[in-house]
């Protein structure tokens, strides 16, 4: 009975892990991988690389801008109908058709390409914002922490392993029966879609969420309902002036550190790179990701969480000023192992600044907005890029202007005393 028991609870868990290891496929293949590369050689082909540039970061900022606006309004008709998994399943499934449809986008119709890969982005986003708010449903008490530290590792791995595989298919067509690197990449993005929707279907069969309770469960559902809850989390929000503070701070440094993640490979490109050194440095950045976001977590035991995060922020500074500067092939990989040291640190210390900041009676409101903060970044950093890009003529001076967005995020946090509660 005991053993019967125990594996009823870990099941929810597995399921919920192996979502993160499912969609992670797409923000490594997909995302920072092939997509950048293919959409200017291949779907921007004989187009000036500033164009491009700014093309792939308008796509984007446009997608994540989206969910940013979608979110809040989504995740509180979801919470208020108990509908969060199937939300999360839908809008996985959108990504995961619109990254297969990737593959028929004919050269040059970039277009097109940034259409379906804004879908993509979208599915895949939304799903997120689903997928994190199931984490209080899965976790028995006291382990929340845990899992969700297990669920980003998985993902680096998960994500690592099939671009390990996507990598050599284009590197070596021909061990896999493929008569170029092209088809390799088109049948990269399905390999992205199976994997992840294969992966998806733990969560699926063995995640189920509390249903609401039924003396505060609308009789139906709907925008209004939505519309009220996050009235109700922007209301409560503004009596806590600390946490207004970081999440301006988190929205401007967070949106440095995805832009960068985004853009490196259409950067890398730009200044002439080649596409193989660029796709290894990626590999790099999954492989050292995984013991270095466990060894930021050490560090911050030591010194606290938002000194550890000023010391990631000072790192991403000088990657984009060494990164503004750099001739050879080496030295993107250098700063392809810097990124992956403090990238994982970065994100999971501000969740938990951000946990020890909040009220718990009103957890949820509060995660929720941060969630919707979280999808605000690469907005402003994908733009910002491509217009300096535009301006200068240069992508030096482009990725060069992502310090900016980091700095004004650091400063206003070291505005916050260490170790901030409340108010």
């Amino acid at each position: 009975m005991d053993a019967h028991r125990d594996n009823q609870l870990r099941r929810p868990v597995v399921g919920w892990v192996f979502y993160d290891w499912a969609s992670s496929a797409f923000s490594t293949t997909v995302m920072a991988g092939f997509f950048p590369i293919f959409f200017k050689q291949y779907w921007c082909a004989g187009v000036d690389p500033s164009v491009s540039t700014f093309r792939l970061g308008a796509a984007n900022s446009i997608a994540s801008l989206t969910v940013a606006l979608l979110a809040p309004l989504l995740g509180a008709v979801a919470d208020a109908g108990g509908c969060r998994r199937r939300f999360l399943l839908f809008l996985a499934g959108v990504g995961a058709t619109m990254t297969v449809t990737l593959t028929f986008v004919p050269q040059e119709y970039w277009l097109a390409a940034a259409g379906v890969y804004l879908a993509a982005v979208i599915g895949f986003s939304g799903a997120n914002v689903f997928y994190d708010s199931l984490l209080v449903n899965v976790a028995p008490p006291g382990r929340t922490d845990s899992i969700s530290a297990t669920g980003f590792a998985v993902g680096y791995l998960g994500g690592g392993l099939l671009f390990a595989l996507n990598v050599a298919m284009s590197r070596w067509p021909s061990v896999f029966g493929l008569s170029d690197a092209t088809v390799a990449v088109r049948l990269s993005f399905v390999t992205v879609a199976l994997w992840w929707a294969a992966f998806s279907v733990p969560l699926a069969l063995w995640v189920r969420e509390r249903e609401p309770d039924q003396a505060h469960k609308p009789s139906s559902p709907g925008t209004s309902v939505g519309l009220r809850s996050v009235l109700d989390t922007i209301r409560h929000i503004r009596q806590y002036r600390v946490v207004v503070m970081f999440l301006v701070a988190y929205w401007l440094y967070i949106d440095g550190v995805h832009t960068i993640v985004r853009m490196a490979v259409d950067y890398g490109l730009s200044i002439g790179f080649g596409t193989n050194d660029l796709i290894a440095a990626l590999l790099l950045v999954q492989f050292v990701g995984f013991p270095a976001s466990l060894a930021f977590g050490a560090i911050a035991r030591r010194t606290g969480a938002r000194t550890a995060i000023l010391g990631g922020l000072v790192v991403y500074v000088l990657i984009t000023v060494w990164g503004a500067r750099m001739q050879e092939a080496w030295e993107f990989y250098v700063l392809a192992g810097a990124i992956g040291l403090v990238q994982g640190g970065v994100t999971s210390l501000s969740r938990s600044m951000y946990a020890s900041m909040i009220p718990k009676e009103h957890a949820a409101q509060f995660y929720g907005f941060y969630n919707a903060v979280g999808r605000f970044s690469a907005v402003i950093g994908p733009v910002l890029m491509g217009w300096v890009g535009l301006v200068t003529g240069s992508p030096r001076a482009s990725i060069l202007s992502i310090a900016l967005l980091i700095i004004a995020g650091a400063a206003i946090l070291m505005r916050i005393p260490a170790g901030s509660k409340q108010r």
